[in-house]
């Protein structure tokens, strides 16, 4: 059975954790934070959410974000992920 879909207000600010795979780590280096934080900072301006506070672990990641639309933060998740996924992948 499928999950119910995520509720979001707009202007309410959530929590979000994203981990790896198996909490495998997703973060190697100095650049790949640095790439990471790049490409949160376009995906958010891209689609409507505002970043309070960022916690970049190796394994794990969390946010605290507001979205400006319903769909704000999947959209923002799935855009950062479409171009760091690959990314880490090519490690």
């Amino acid at each position: 059975m499928p999950r119910k879909p995520r509720f979001f207000v707009p202007g309410v600010p959530v929590h979000v954790v994203q981990r790896g795979n198996n909490r495998q780590a997703v973060f190697f280096d100095e650049h790949d934070y640095r790439v990471y934080l790049i490409w949160l900072s376009e995906a958010v301006a891209a689609h409507g959410c505002a970043i309070h506070a960022d916690v970049l672990m190796t394994n794990h990641v969390h946010l605290l974000m507001t979205p400006l639309e319903c769909r704000s933060v999947s959209s923002t998740l799935q855009a950062l992920g479409r171009h760091f996924v690959p990314y880490i992948n090519r490690c």
